[in-house]
């Protein structure tokens, strides 16, 4: 019995290319899209599988969305005679309705509901002349830098320039904070002499005014004890006239 026609869309259809140097890891990139307006379950699955690392390798696409796969080529000796046997297969199904166990479900499947592509792997080493292209190609782009460096010396210059000219202002300021703060310390000392000057003056007067008051309380002191001589000298005289 014929199985389903795929429902889904591969890009690429056919081929998976690969294209050198093999000796790091390179990448295929394969997008399935579901055109349906049900969800599909899809598994990819390869004939040498410890050769490649597929990343989503099953899953769900929703009705009318798509994903992207990597398919990514483990790093290898690269023999330009050996053709590659490596096949891809993505085999899929509809998915029902009340799925919980996508594994169950896969095994579950009937032989007629799953359907699949296939696609073969084909390596690609750059040739000569390509190199040499990419060779001039990384000239160009290497002159076409150093020509932008060059061009932006200038503008460097410049920035330079003008980062003396704020390193110079900087510098005035910091002066002129400098001075005002030696202005501000000279006021303060001289502020300190005129408090010292005025506490000395004050002091002076009330040196001035004790002075002052002793010599009344003794000129009061004077005059009294002459009043008491003179009282004491009339009394005496008043007392023999009398007598």
């Amino acid at each position: 019995m014929a199985r389903p026609e795929q429902v889904l869309l591969l890009e690429p259809q056919h081929e998976l290319k690969f294209r050198g140097p093999f000796s790091d890891v390179v990448t295929a990139n394969l997008k399935l899209s579901n055109p349906t307006d049900r969800n599909v379950c899809f598994k990819v699955k390869t004939t040498a599988p410890r050769r490649y690392c597929v990343r989503p390798n099953s899953g769900i696409i929703d009705a009318g969305t798509s994903i992207n796969v990597s398919v990514m080529l483990q790093p290898f000796d690269y023999d330009p005679n050996e053709k590659s046997k490596h096949k891809f297969m993505v085999q899929s199904m509809v998915a029902p309705p009340d799925m919980t166990d996508m594994e169950g479900v896969w095994k579950e499947a009937k032989p007629d509901e799953l359907m699949d592509s296939k696609l073969r792997c084909v390596f690609e080493m750059p040739v000569d002349n390509e190199k040499t292209h990419d060779m001039e190609f990384s000239k160009i782009m290497s002159t076409s830098l150093l020509k932008s460096e060059s061009s932006a010396l200038p503008t460097k210059a410049a920035s330079s320039t003008l980062d003396n000219g704020e390193v110079k202002r900087i510098m005035e300021e910091c002066k002129r904070l400098q001075m005002e703060a030696q202005r501000l310390r000279e006021e303060n000392k001289q502020i300190r002499e005129d408090d010292g000057l005025r506490m000395r003056k004050s002091n002076v007067m009330s040196s001035q005014h004790a002075s002052v008051a002793m010599k009344k309380e003794e000129g009061l002191s004077t005059r009294t004890m002459a009043l008491i001589i003179l009282f004491f000298v009339v009394g005496v005289i008043v007392g023999k006239l009398v007598l």
